[in-house]
């Protein structure tokens, strides 16, 4: 059950922890952003959501863009957690384009739309959101990047670009994906991706070379 379900069944006004009313109004107001947009949600609207009164909404968020930065945070968060959480997953480079491109496709194709919050909100010309967003890409390619210049002899600014280029695939791809009805099956649209990410990854050497891996090395380029 979710906090606003327990808060629907909750007498208005009911008292909650702070802890679990934040969570509560922040998944009110998630819901009325995802569907309305930010300009044209209203607060009334969001303490209807959460079963509160317009008073209640205020002592935890000052106002609506607060409220609308806050989710911002948690969700902007949530993309650069994922990607770093697909890295660490394994220390094979293939997969790990995978699993990046997984957790893109993931984070896109969350039945709560919360992505939209992050890529494509009404509120772009806002610095503040303008600011969280561009953080959390360039945190989740910063990411990327390492183990790019990890593994191979490029420089760390061009192990950022390519980064750049592979988390840009990944959500463009996953956002065209979604908007296209989900016609491809999530785990083929993911494989299609990965492969083309990948083959353009795996042409630059790696590094350091060990002993007797360049047969591996073909042996992987083939792959």
């Amino acid at each position: 059950m979710t906090a606003i379900q327990e808060a629907q069944e909750r007498p208005r006004g009911a008292r909650l922890p702070r802890s679990a009313r934040r969570e509560q109004l922040l998944g009110a107001a998630q819901e009325v952003f995802v569907a309305q947009g930010y300009h044209s949600a209203a607060m009334d609207d969001i303490a209807d959501r959460a079963g509160v009164s317009k008073p209640v909404l205020y002592q935890h968020f000052p106002g609506k863009l607060e409220l609308y930065l806050a989710l911002l945070d948690k969700h902007c968060d949530a993309l650069v957690d994922a990607t770093r959480e697909a890295l660490a997953a394994t220390t094979d480079n293939k997969l790990r384009v995978a699993a990046t491109m997984e957790a893109y496709f993931h984070y896109v194709s969350s039945e709560s739309g919360a992505f939209r919050l992050v890529f494509e909100s009404d509120l772009t010309n806002e610095p503040a959101v303008r600011e969280r967003v561009e953080r959390a890409s360039d945190l989740s390619a910063t990411l990327v990047s390492k183990v790019i210049a990890e593994d191979t002899d490029l420089p760390d600014a061009e192990a950022k670009l390519l980064a750049a280029g592979v988390c840009g695939l990944a959500q463009i791809t996953a956002r065209y994906w979604l908007s296209q009805g989900q016609e491809i099956p999530r785990d083929e649209a993911v494989r299609l991706v990965a492969s083309l990410a990948w083959r353009g990854l795996k042409g630059f050497p790696m590094h350091p070379q060990e002993p007797g891996s360049e047969g591996d090395d073909e042996e992987s380029a083939d792959s």
